[in-house]
């Protein structure tokens, strides 16, 4: 599953309408092109990629005052709604996924009820142990110590990171069941701040200190 997919069809969704610059601006506001590959090329490819298969709407609008060619709007459209709630629940139900689309489900997790977060996170805690159990069944660090050398390493590792995976899934889990948030169909605006827009300081800030 692509991250980039999600976090483009989540982005304009957002917006309700959007051009590039704008989804651009939100998920570097986000960080996402440090977790994953949102990078600015990767974004526009997208947006054209989507709106070929339809699950984007390509607006052409008239050229700004100032010059320069008709800059592109997308929305999302009804297929894409779809597809973009089907890979939101399979991020955040999926416990082997690379964790930018973990990081992508979350980022958007406020667009479902909170109570259907928490079956689908419930879903990945579960996945988690299942697949610590099975390695478990095979491999138990204590007898294989000796045997397989600096090799064990590696399924101590992912041991290690499984359980460390699980544990925070199940804080999640707990923060969400105690009122963290806000979730679709609840008061207030899940997204209440999470516009780049919203913080022109910040993002002048970020431009400089690349610069």
């Amino acid at each position: 599953m692509s991250a980039i997919r999600l976090l483009v069809l989540g982005a304009v969704r957002l917006h309700g309408r959007a051009h590039g610059y704008q989804v651009r601006n939100d998920l570097e506001f986000w960080g996402a092109h440090e977790w994953s590959n949102a990078k600015p090329g990767s974004i526009y490819h997208a947006l054209k990629q989507l709106a070929k298969q339809g699950l984007l709407l390509a607006h052409e609008t008239a050229p700004s005052t100032a010059g320069g060619p008709p800059r592109t709007e997308y929305e999302v459209t009804p297929e894409g709604d779809r597809e973009y709630f089907s890979l939101l629940r399979r991020a955040l139900s999926s416990h082997d996924e690379r964790r930018d689309v973990l990081s992508a489900g979350l980022g958007f997790m406020v667009d479902l009820p909170r109570h259907e977060v928490l079956e689908l996170l419930g879903v990945r805690e579960e996945g988690l142990k299942e697949w610590q159990d099975s390695v478990g069944s095979h491999y138990i660090p204590a007898e294989h110590a000796d045997s397989m050398g600096h090799i064990g390493e590696i399924m101590d590792m992912w041991l290690a990171v499984g359980r460390a995976e699980t544990a925070w899934t199940r804080r999640l889990i707990e923060r969400i069941e105690t009122g963290a948030h806000s979730f679709a169909g609840e008061d207030g605006d899940p997204f209440e701040g999470v516009f780049a827009e919203d913080h022109p300081e910040l993002m002048r800030a970020w431009r400089i200190g690349e610069s």
